[in-house]
């Protein structure tokens, strides 16, 4: 649906985005992943034909941003993140002069206007001065103005920017809602997003890509379930140390001493892709030590990312 080819984006000798090539799908709910600076808004404001790219191109359904882009803003919705908001409007007049601007007829404003208030619960503050809302209010009007025209395709920039934690989770309900129906892209570095709204995430460093893949497959190309987790009582940290590491599969081991208790907490780094669960059990059994936890560890979307990001790309 959508396609990103050797996107390329210079701020006179800043390059903001270097090549980058991805796609779309439609029905996709994708997240642009990166810290800030990295090129994310730059390509929000590219792909919805709100600036020009320096080289390359992106093609919304078959159309060019560079010479389409009235189609192509006829089936988007865009929520910077910086919500177009006017404060002195109530929320229903705004939304109404959203219809207006979208040459939405008066019978279906009406029925955009209903639906919208339920599906981003705003029915109780329709009739409040925008300027009067908290931040999590605002962004869920923002959303509606952005989905006024029933767009094909939403654009979210850092949707749950500033927001507390309670309202971050409404707005994730209300996005995944909007996912069922609607090809969603959004820009967060706020990586329990990513992981909790969108089925593929591109991760961007420095202008260029350096992931791209559902969740699950970035998770397991990291090494997925590289440590075990254990808590033991009635040993001494440096036995249980010359113990575990003859296990067959363990590439190191940290211990820290459990406050206020006489148990040791161990963290066992895996070989990738070996399960040694057994034999570090029965390690602990042949030592009779008292096991109080033990599960395996997986690396979180947090711990990827950090390792992407952590150094300059050359």
């Amino acid at each position: 649906m959508i396609e990103v080819k050797d996107l390329t984006k210079y701020y006179g000798n800043l390059c903001a985005l270097d090549r980058i090539n991805f796609q779309i799908h439609k029905g996709e709910v994708l997240g642009l992943l990166g810290p800030n600076g990295a090129g994310k808004t730059t390509c929000m404001r590219i792909l919805t034909c709100y600036l020009n790219p320096t080289s390359g191109n992106i093609t919304v359904k078959g159309m060019n941003v560079t010479d389409r882009s009235r189609s192509i803003k006829q089936i988007m919705g865009y929520l910077p993140e910086n919500a177009p908001l006017y404060p002195e409007m109530l929320v229903f007049d705004y939304l109404d002069y959203v219809a207006d601007a979208r040459g939405l007829s008066r019978e279906t404003k009406l029925k955009r206007v209903e639906y919208l208030s339920r599906i981003c619960a705003i029915r109780e503050v329709m009739h409040q001065p925008i300027g009067e809302l908290s931040k999590g209010y605002k962004q869920r009007v923002g959303l509606a103005q952005a989905m006024m025209g029933d767009p094909e395709i939403l654009v979210l920039d850092e949707p749950t920017s500033g927001l507390d934690p309670n309202q971050i989770v409404e707005i994730r309900e209300i996005i995944r809602e909007i996912g069922r129906e609607k090809t969603v892209i959004l820009s967060t570095h706020i990586l329990s997003e990513a992981e909790a709204t969108c089925d593929r995430a591109v991760i961007i460093h420095q202008g260029r890509i350096v992931a791209d893949g559902n969740i699950t497959e970035l998770k397991e190309s990291a090494g997925r379930d590289t440590r075990i987790i254990l808590t033991l009582a009635n040993t001494e940290p440096g036995k249980a140390r010359s113990v575990l590491e003859k296990v067959p599969g363990v590439m190191g081991i940290e211990t820290e001493p459990c406050p206020g208790d006489p148990a040791i907490h161990f963290s066992l780094a895996v070989q990738p892709g070996k399960d040694i669960r057994v034999p570090v059990y029965r390690a602990i059994k042949s030592q009779d030590w008292d096991l109080l936890e033990f599960h395996r560890q997986s690396k979180s979307l947090e711990h990827i990312f950090r390792e992407l990001t952590k150094e300059n790309v050359q």
